[in-house]
């Protein structure tokens, strides 16, 4: 491939719509394969082995297959999207092996649907339907290409409309004019605070200052979050081309994408997009014949939580120990290597592109009067429907959770949905019908954050929760602040104590002090939000904290220390099954005898309940 300019760029696009067009109607069938870190982890490679060698034992030659990155549909992994002239675009799911090569000879030859396979199209794409639209749940902006072209190929991302913004950028925009469309657009930071788009940019540009830089946050480290990871494995040309823009709007030549090291696919995805963006002269010297140069490297990070921050991210990106520091200055201003600095995450720049091509007032026109735009979700934990989810600000949690999630499996009852990962709060049933945008979630005592969603069952015990999530943030915590240091270790041994049954009543407003002490006193956010969890815990579910502390009982029974676990005699059998499983042979019994268990050296692992088939172990 050699280097392009803008008039080359522009046919190039086009002669790439119409061989995409072409082959969807020469009367070729295609295969689409989800390849993302969870469908890999799920089989998709041995299912598009299937496909391919059944393919060649029957004969079939005018059929594709094509790889592309996460579909959204994360409990239905492996997932293959099949397209077949005449016949409406299916999905299915759980594509084993077996069922790939039925698929082959039903759907492919015969015309005939697997119906045990087939599962609904997670979304519609905003950026090509009329916001009138509303037989969907779902709208992707963010998630615009992935799931739909293959993002080792960036001909596939050009014939979407791919660097068409740059284009326009390069050539008919000057610096303000960018800044002022993402001013109408009404874009703000997705990493969690919120921060107006537009204005950090404009901070960075006024900086009178010859070197300046763009970093993309990819560090994404909250428990049950992947949606920066998705994106980067199923399009990384949009990062690669809203950096480009960022660095033309504010004048600068470099940027820098932080990822972490966990993350090999995206890595190696990104990696290909660079070196094709540079072959193509979209990513380098003299961007598509201008004056304008610009280019990326990745810098990879060893996986701590606290690097999400945005000071010790820059510590880090030079080689130091990424620890944050007080602010201000801050990194628009000062930022990596002492310069202004533009850092925003994966999911921000995913909607540059699309708010140059469209307009901002176009982008203004979805979401709430407060939080514009769309918002994507990992959704996961007692949940029917896991996955990547993209809906427009403004979206209830009830929407998200049952009419996309579908609900709450195995019968039982909704508790409540923690949203922020370890920085945010738990919402709870009385709120499902809270729209979702930044304002009405602080009002509840949670944060949008970077967009974990973990659902919670009544099987979840609340002290158990914000236990693991404050192990979470001591275990990440850079150590560097004594109200983070210090704060965060006290609380997490009156949970201990808690969870134990050992705490008295005056522990709970103990915790409500420190807990706010921490947020006003701690250096970083990372510090600042730790205290979140127990705080809104403590706000929505006081009686089970008291439960524990005065009845010595945990109602979900999760808590070790406080439950026991005891053999019904009328249901029990004798087969000795529960005996022969215990780890410390604290079950006794004959054979076709009622078995008892040894309370005093009981571990009270579980493994005697999980094993028997009788029902006949009870948990008091």
């Amino acid at each position: 491939m050699s280097k392009l300019n803008r008039t080359e760029l522009k046919e190039f696009r086009e002669i790439k719509k119409r061989e995409f067009a072409s082959i969807e109607n020469d009367g070729s069938a295609k295969i689409i394969i989800g390849v993302g870190t969870c469908g890999v982890a799920a089989g998709a490679r041995e299912t598009e082995k299937a496909f391919k060698d059944e393919l060649i034992v029957q004969n079939i030659s005018n059929t594709i297959i094509s790889e592309t990155g996460c579909m959204g549909l994360c409990y239905s992994e492996p997932t293959v999207e099949v397209i077949v002239p005449g016949m409406p675009t299916v999905i299915y799911g759980h594509v084993d092996e077996a069922t790939a090569r039925e698929i082959v000879r039903k759907h492919i030859q015969e015309k005939i649907l697997v119906d045990d396979h087939v599962f609904e199209k997670p979304a519609a794409d905003i950026i090509n339907k009329p916001k009138e639209v509303s037989d969907y749940k779902q709208y992707r902006i963010v998630l615009r290409n992935c799931g739909v072209i293959d993002p080792e190929k960036i001909e596939e991302y050009i014939a979407r409309d791919g660097y068409a913004a740059l284009e326009k950028s390069v050539f008919e925009m000057t610096g303000d004019d960018i800044i002022n469309e993402l001013k109408i657009s009404g874009l703000r930071g997705r990493g969690g605070a919120g921060f107006p788009t537009w204005m950090k940019w404009n901070f960075t540009k006024q900086v009178e200052k010859d070197s300046k830089y763009i970093v993309c946050n990819a560090d994404e480290g909250d428990p049950g979050a992947y949606m920066d990871r998705s994106t980067l494995e199923g399009d990384p040309h949009s990062i690669l081309e809203a950096m480009t823009i960022a660095g033309y709007c504010i004048n600068s030549n470099k940027g820098y994408i932080y990822i972490r090291a966990e993350y090999p696919l995206a890595i190696k995805r990104l990696k290909t997009a660079m070196k094709q963006s540079r072959e193509l002269g979209l990513l380098g010297d003299n961007i598509l014949g201008s004056d304008f140069s610009f280019d990326i490297e990745i810098r990879l990070g060893a996986g701590a939580f606290v690097c999400g921050e945005e000071t010790a991210l820059l510590e880090s990106i030079e080689g130091e120990r990424g620890m944050p520091n007080p602010r201000p200055p801050f990194p628009a201003v000062k930022g990596v290597w002492g310069e202004p600095t533009i850092i925003n995450n994966v999911e921000t720049l995913a909607s540059i592109p699309v708010i140059i091509n469209k307009g901002g007032e176009w982008f203004s026109g979805i979401g709430t009067d407060d939080t514009k735009g769309t918002k994507v979700f990992a959704l996961t934990g007692k949940i029917k429907n896991s996955g990547l989810v993209e809906v427009a600000m403004g979206t209830t949690l009830r929407e998200i959770i049952y009419d996309i999630g579908g609900g709450i499996p195995g019968g039982k009852e909704f508790k409540a949905v923690q949203t922020g990962g370890p920085s945010g709060g738990v919402i709870t049933r009385e709120y499902l019908d809270t729209p979702i945008d930044y304002k009405s979630l602080q009002e509840l005592g949670s944060i949008m954050g970077s967009g974990g969603m973990i659902v919670l069952n009544e099987d979840d015990c609340m002290v158990d929760v914000s236990k693991f999530y404050l192990g979470f943030t001591i275990d990440e915590s850079c150590g560097k602040c004594p109200p983070c240091r210090v704060g965060g270790r006290t609380l997490y041994n009156i949970l201990e104590k808690i969870s134990k049954g050992e705490a008295e009543l005056k522990d709970l407003d103990r915790m409500r002090s420190i807990g706010d002490t921490m947020q006003k006193a701690s250096l970083c956010g990372l510090g600042q939000t730790s205290p979140n969890p127990i705080l809104s815990t403590l706000k929505y579910f006081e009686d089970e904290y008291i439960a524990h502390i005065s009845d010595k009982k945990c109602a979900a029974k999760k808590c070790k220390p406080l439950i026991t676990f005891e053999v019904i005699p009328d249901a029990c059998t004798g087969c000795t099954l529960c005996a022969r499983k215990c780890p410390v042979d604290t079950i006794s019994g004959e054979r076709k005898e009622v078995h008892f268990i040894n309370q005093d050296a009981c571990i009270k692992c579980g493994e005697c309940f999980e094993v028997c088939n009788f029902d006949a172990i009870l948990i008091k």
